[in-house]
């Protein structure tokens, strides 16, 4: 998450873990790398030098409490200083009437659309009842756009594309969906026909007397959010805040500490382009994973929604844990991974995987996809016996799947790495978060 501030930021975190000696200098190198990192990912000067000194103060002045080591009472203050900069507390959405009218404001371009998706499907998974109404009469595409995102999750989109008057539109799709749990109003994205378009949206914002106000920000602007998050508050009362595109964003630190500052909360965040790409923000967890702490609880809960899928005794999964691993649960691993959300993304959640064999978290996405289509290929007994497989079943598998001996020979040398991995975390976490992870994985 947010590429180079996180890798950075968590280098900063293992150099310091390594030290043997914590006095004064180190502290001062600490935070020079610190400053260095967050001034690179567009996070204000102002912003930084503010939180260095803090960092500075409590590390010189502070008395660890008992038992803990000096380094790590400084990780902890990092830590902390960090989850004050993002926000401290996380937001939650509370839906408590019926229907909850949501209406969704932004910038053109900075992934409204999308994101109305990524909620609709987040509060589905809640049980809710939720419909979208698109009164973003500008952008001819807009209407498509989002019945193609919702079809298959079988997500009402109500919306007139011919008709060029928002406030009809909002006020039949809301008679429309009078009876969901959640309305969700799409609006035509800022632009030039600035002024125009911000008397349309308080004019909406009267007619439809929204329970919440969502603005999305675009991650990659940087601190500019910050006057976004101003100017759009100016016409209409925001509630929250969405910032998207933080797969990979260099200025996403930037964004995020810019949004902060003005107060409005950050309820959700965008971290892919898939519906499921999208989460609920707590600074916590955030800080957490940028400092390589990873987050456990968070990948738990994710494999929790998905886990009902699968079905596993708990005599086998203990038998994964042990060492007992087959090709056949490693399929089940890659399927459920990938309803997870992008590989990169879950191996952050995980602290302590840096520590696997580099060619065991190396698999890219593509590499997986890969891996199960030569796994679809083989027998029962292949999945269960993966040492039977030499050379004569490593051609016939190889052609079943359109892929060449060494792919098959790649997966089968990443299965024994996998295992051996496996059994080495395995034994010395069965009782702790990383064995309720694994377990979660193998259900």
């Amino acid at each position: 998450m947010l590429g180079k501030l996180g890798k950075s930021l968590a280098k900063t975190m293992k150099k310091l873990a390594g030290m043997t000696i914590v006095d004064e200098e180190v502290v001062k190198e600490v935070i020079k790398d610190i400053q260095r990192a967050l001034i690179q990912a567009d996070v204000n000067i102002k912003l930084v030098f503010k939180l260095s000194k803090s960092i500075e103060e409590r590390a010189l002045n502070e008395e660890p409490p008992k038992g803990v080591t000096p380094k790590e009472h400084i990780i902890r203050i990092v830590y902390e200083e960090m989850v004050k900069l993002v926000g401290e507390t996380p937001k939650p959405l509370k839906i408590d009437k019926k229907p909850y009218k949501i209406l969704f404001i932004g910038l053109q371009g900075s992934g409204k659309t999308t994101t109305i998706g990524k909620l609709s499907r987040h509060l589905q998974k809640k049980g809710l009842n939720t419909a979208i109404v698109c009164t973003d009469t500008w952008r001819p595409a807009a209407f498509d756009q989002l019945k193609q995102l919702t079809q298959e999750i079988n997500i009402p989109v109500y919306g007139e594309p011919e008709n060029k008057n928002p406030l009809e539109i909002a006020n039949k799709g809301l008679e429309k969906f009078k009876d969901y749990d959640v309305i969700i109003f799409d609006t035509a994205g800022r632009h030039k026909e600035e002024k125009h378009l911000l008397e349309e949206m308080e004019q909406l914002s009267t007619a439809i007397k929204p329970d919440e106000t969502i603005l999305v920000i675009d991650g990659t602007i940087g601190q500019q959010a910050k006057e976004q998050a101003r100017a759009f508050s100016q016409s209409t009362p925001v509630g929250s805040i969405i910032v998207t595109k933080l797969d990979g964003s260099a200025k996403g630190g930037g964004a995020l500490s810019a949004v902060a500052e003005t107060g409005a909360p950050i309820k959700f965040i965008g971290t892919g382009e898939k519906l499921e790409d999208f989460e609920v923000f707590d600074p916590e967890r955030f800080i957490s994973r940028l400092l390589g702490m990873g987050d456990i609880r968070s990948l738990l809960e994710k494999a929790e929604e998905i886990a009902e899928e699968q079905e596993v005794s708990e005599e086998a999964v203990d038998a994964i844990l042990t060492g007992r691993f087959t090709l056949r649960e490693m399929k089940s691993q890659f399927e459920m991974m990938g309803k997870m959300g992008p590989l990169q993304q879950v191996i952050n959640m995980i602290p302590g995987l840096d520590k696997l064999p580099k060619n065991a978290p190396d698999a890219t996405e593509e590499k997986i996809k890969k891996y199960l289509t030569i796994m679809d290929s083989m027998t029962e007994y292949e999945l269960d016996h993966p040492e039977a497989i030499k050379h004569s079943r490593i051609k016939r598998i190889a052609r079943g799947s359109g892929t060449r001996n060494e792919d098959v020979k790649e997966l089968l040398k990443y299965y024994k790495v996998t295992k051996k991995a496996m059994k080495g975390l395995g034994r010395r976490n069965r009782g702790g978060p990383m064995g309720q992870l694994m377990r979660q994985f193998l259900r």
